[in-house]
């Protein structure tokens, strides 16, 4: 794998700059001796590294030097070709960004390679939004990731569900999230997640924020996901299930005599748990909470009370 830190090492000093020998370790997960070797073989290649001594010294290319991405492994050349997004980066305003870089990249991969983006391109897309929605309009989220780059407060006017629905909001957004083919902004202070097509008016500014140095969208996110579904299925419901049938949630299964199987199961709201277990038909019973089961029986009886005499009189 020495040749693939090489490129890995090389890389690195054409994007970042300047990086002493001990950053270098950190981030390639060696010891400060292999990349101390590592240098050696890049030197002994032709490469134009060098290293300055002193408080501010590290190792760094000759200004100017650019390499071709030679180093790419056909597993690497297909992931980046798969990564891209054009849809999502038109939203953005990027759609032609993405184009050119993908080309200069696709120009500067050797030929062997070429055939396998190419092939990758053209055997997966990806397609984020959901089905049966419709898009939703995000006529500010251009302006919204202008101000995530440079870290830019932005003055919107934002619907949220609850009363009073819209409201003034000072934001400093930290990073944008598609989720399911809708963008979110998470922004402080907080932070907090917001979706961007709820803005109603934006108004940019040109006051800088500090964005926390340790702040991870990805981690948050994740974290943000696990919180709203544990607060969407804060209720709980008790059911019995017909045997044969199960559900992808529950705790507490305990078998009857009759061969159904007591569950308990979390639920979003009775509203919503009504027509879930509807769905299902005879095979479930609802037990508790009590407005649940109330509510599904004054369905049944309605259904039966419409369905009862069809067939005796044809209708109207």
């Amino acid at each position: 794998m020495k040749s693939s830190r090489l490129v890995s090492v090389l890389l690195l000093l054409q994007t970042r700059g300047r990086m002493t020998a001990a950053q270098l370790a950190e981030e390639l997960e060696v010891s400060v001796r292999t990349v101390y070797r590592d240098i050696e073989a890049l030197s002994a290649a032709g490469v134009p590294v060098y290293g300055d001594a002193g408080h501010a010294g590290g190792y760094r290319l000759l200004d100017g030097y650019r390499t071709r991405l030679t180093g790419l492994t056909p597993d690497e050349a297909e992931a980046l070709f798969l990564a891209g997004a054009p849809g999502p980066a038109a939203q953005l305003g990027l759609g032609s960004v993405l184009a050119a870089a993908q080309l200069k990249v696709r120009a500067a991969l050797p030929a062997e390679l070429r055939g396998h983006a190419d092939r990758i391109s053209g055997r997966f897309h990806l397609d984020a939004p959901r089905w049966y929605a419709a898009a939703d309009e995000t006529p500010y989220l251009p302006a919204v990731a202008d101000a995530v780059w440079n870290c830019r407060v932005l003055h919107v006017l934002y619907r949220r569900w609850r009363e009073p629905t819209d409201v003034e909001r000072r934001l400093e957004p930290y990073g944008l999230v598609l989720k399911a083919g809708r963008w979110y902004v998470v922004a402080g202070p907080g932070p907090r997640t917001y979706r961007v097509d709820q803005i109603l008016r934006l108004a940019a500014t040109e006051e800088e924020f500090d964005r926390p140095d340790d702040f991870d969208l990805a981690a948050y996110w994740a974290a943000y996901q696990s919180d709203f579904g544990d607060r969407l299925r804060s209720g709980r419901a008790v059911v019995r299930l017909a045997p044969g049938v199960t559900l992808d949630r529950g705790t507490g299964h305990r078998g009857e005599q009759d061969g159904w199987t007591r569950v308990t199961v979390p639920i979003e709201s009775v509203d919503h748990a009504h027509a879930e277990f509807l769905r299902m038909g005879t095979g479930v019973e609802v037990l508790e909470p009590p407005e649940l089961r109330a509510k599904i029986a004054r369905t049944v009886a309605e259904l039966a009370g419409r369905y009862g005499n069809s067939g005796a009189d044809g209708g109207d």
